[in-house]
């Protein structure tokens, strides 16, 4: 009897290891402004900047009115298109990966981040966040004073 509960324990356990992670975003906690919310958030959903992007904290998730948190992947040898944040800064942690950030009116201007960097973009500025590896993602948490943090975001032509 020991030997068959040791077993379906160990089977339970390998099963909860081996399922796959929600897929949709779950959200703990009311909206109104008195409550802590927790955001889990399952698959990717695409940016406007052709990006995959984990949506975090912002109005639409969490109630927030002036702040977004989200996590974004630059896939191997990807970029983002070249953009701005109309009104809004952004406060970027590179937890993984090298990134080139052209940026300025023309993205004549350029920068290289490694994983570790803090990153401030201020409102207004032109960028393309672009990966350097071919073989490693790479993956960034970003801050934005802006709640509605998509709403804002003009594309412009790629350049390069």
């Amino acid at each position: 009897m020991n030997a068959m509960r040791n077993t379906l324990v160990l089977s339970l356990i390998f099963a909860a290891l081996v399922a796959p992670a929600a897929s949709e975003t779950s959200i703990i906690g009311k909206k109104d402004g008195k409550d802590i919310v927790t955001v889990r958030v399952g698959e990717a959903s695409q940016s406007k900047q052709a990006l995959p992007i984990f949506p975090g904290i912002s109005t639409k998730t969490a109630g927030a009115k002036g702040l977004s948190l989200l996590k974004v992947v630059i896939p191997p040898g990807g970029k983002a298109q070249a953009h701005t944040h109309k009104g809004h800064e952004s406060a970027i942690y590179l937890l993984q990966g090298r990134v080139e950030t052209r940026y300025g009116e023309n993205l004549e201007k350029s920068v290289v981040n490694v994983a570790g960097d803090f990153i401030f973009i201020p409102a207004d500025v032109p960028h393309q966040p672009v990966n350097l590896s071919d073989s490693e993602a790479a993956i960034a948490i970003v801050a934005r004073n802006d709640g509605d943090e998509q709403e804002h975001v003009i594309l412009h032509p790629m350049k390069r």
